[in-house]
């Protein structure tokens, strides 16, 4: 392992945070804008002390102690022990071991915070700041590190080769543990908010509510892409030790994903639209980027390609069915974007990857496995948390403050007082 080397790619990391923030307020209200971004940075800032407070303990690493259970003959790593507030962690450079659990620990608190940041985009407009903090609370300090744990701390989804005889779970950039996780905690906010105000009439038909910065948004997409490449490459380097040749081959797959996922949109947006829609293909552009995660440089770089493209093209019809047909308001379409092209992204590692052992239908049941229980354990647990918080925090803003404006009702102040807000002369009040 290359500690130098994944430090400088941790570093880049921020960047893409930069770009979600950018990418949430851009296609949120402009009366909302301000409070889009600084909810970004609440979540960041809330994520990364709860996580090196709690959520890192239940992380833990590989080697590290664990709290296990015996079910079926086998002993199920179910999640880590390790010392509250980063203890046992010596950052003088005094030993190996030290200098390897400090590098998880930045990347992991970081990671914490992109998952944290995705759900504010299936919540803009209408989630309250107060509950923000509380919900990028939970993520960082139970749901996310608990995944975590199974998928990079040796917990039992990687342990599946030496228990069941299959392959182990990979996941090599973050589409599950940060990806997909955001993004169904963004699907669990988005049923607790509800629509916004005017978004359905009374017959179901829903109506058009256009971001307000569509120039930020395709900004926020390139900066979104350094990070991203950051955090693969990073990943890769520290769970699955790559060297500086497959970092390359990180870069090069990161931007082909990308790259088919923003064509493949641009193209179906162009033939059903007649016009090439901007909004839907930068979520082309970042479903691209979120598919390719998860193989890293395990796939070739035609493989990442389809990859991309497959996600671009999920995308464009996810956002879709999730607003018309089954009425779920997610203004940045973070749901289908996150945790639509992660799990592509990670079906993708089994039918595409590269792997020594040649057992490609062993890979293929793993990842599904991880689908399974990401699915069936993580899903309902978020949303049962949120609920919880939103009994005692209610997570929406009233009906007033939906019109008004997060910016004043929140923050007393707007974000372009210099202008004239428009009007939203297109939804029915």
């Amino acid at each position: 392992m290359n500690p130098v080397l994944c430090l400088v790619c941790v570093m880049l990391i921020p960047l893409a945070a930069a770009g979600l923030a950018l990418i949430h307020q851009g296609l949120g209200r402009s009366r909302s804008a301000a409070h889009a971004m600084l909810a970004s940075l609440c979540a960041v800032a809330i994520s990364a002390i709860v996580f090196v407070a709690i959520g890192f303990s239940w992380a833990g690493f590989v080697g590290g102690p664990i709290h296990s259970f015996a079910a079926g003959g086998v002993r199920w790593d179910w999640l880590g022990a390790a010392p509250l507030f980063g203890g046992g962690i010596h950052f003088d450079g005094s030993d190996a071991a030290s200098l390897n659990k400090s590098l998880v620990l930045c990347l992991e608190m970081f990671a914490a915070g992109l998952a944290a940041m995705i759900p504010l985009s299936a919540g803009t407009d209408r989630w309250r700041l107060g509950p923000i903090c509380l919900g990028s609370a939970l993520l960082a300090g139970l749901g996310y590190p608990l995944f975590v744990h199974w998928v990079w701390g040796g917990g039992w989804l990687t342990q599946l080769g030496a228990n069941f005889g299959i392959s182990g779970f990979v996941d090599a950039g973050g589409a599950g543990v940060i990806q997909v996780i955001g993004g169904l905690m963004a699907l669990a906010v988005a049923w607790i908010t509800g629509s916004r105000r005017g978004k359905y009439a009374d017959d179901g038909m829903a109506a058009a509510i256009p971001g307000h910065n569509i120039v930020l948004v395709l900004f926020g997409c390139l900066l979104a892409l350094v990070g991203w490449i950051g955090l693969d490459s990073a990943v890769s380097v520290l769970f699955y030790g790559a060297g500086p040749q497959q970092v390359v081959g990180v870069v090069i797959n990161g931007m082909l994903s990308a790259s088919g996922g923003c064509l493949a949109a641009v193209a179906i947006t162009r033939v059903r639209y007649r016009k090439p829609d901007a909004s839907l293909s930068a979520n082309g552009w970042v479903a691209g980027l979120v598919a390719g995660s998860a193989a890293g440089a395990m796939v070739s770089p035609v493989a990442a390609i389809n990859t991309g493209l497959i996600a671009g093209a999920l995308v464009t019809y996810m956002i879709e069915i999730f607003e018309l047909k089954l009425q779920v308001d997610d203004p940045g379409g973070a749901i289908s974007v996150h945790a639509g092209a992660g799990i592509w992204g990670l079906v993708a590692v089994g039918l595409f990857g590269h792997f020594a052992d040649g057992t490609r239908g062993g890979h293929v049941l793993a990842q599904l496995i991880g689908v399974a229980a990401l699915l069936g354990f993580m899903l309902p647990l978020l949303y049962g948390g949120n609920l919880l918080l939103n009994r005692f925090a209610p997570y929406r803003v009233d009906n007033d403050g939906d019109w008004q404006g997060m910016d004043i009702r929140e923050l007393g102040a707007g974000a372009y007082p210099e202008f004239v807000v428009h009007a939203d002369e297109f939804v029915p009040r």
